[in-house]
């Protein structure tokens, strides 16, 4: 029960970050959002546990996910727009 908890928490953080933070160069569709969501949430949780906000065995909540994922969003729209095609 617990990954498939991950998974719903995981595509609403994303689907919350991807409104929070709309561009046309995001990646779109169920499944992106969904580990957009997911990778967010990891990312919130090893920050939060790297400050001492979070124990060892805790994770990161609905906002701390929302939060990583909109990091992992912002940064991969940075990537994708230093990124441009030149014919």
């Amino acid at each position: 029960m617990g990954i498939i908890w991950t998974i719903i928490i995981g595509f609403l953080a994303g689907v919350v970050a991807k409104f929070i933070m709309p561009g046309d160069k995001e990646p779109a569709g169920f499944i992106l959002t969904t580990i957009l969501g997911i990778v967010g949430a990891f990312v919130a949780t090893f920050l939060g546990q790297a400050l001492g906000w979070y124990g060892p065995n805790q994770g990161a909540g609905f906002i701390g996910a929302v939060v990583g994922a909109i990091v992992v969003l912002a940064i991969y729209g940075f990537i994708a727009s230093r990124r441009t095609t030149t014919l």
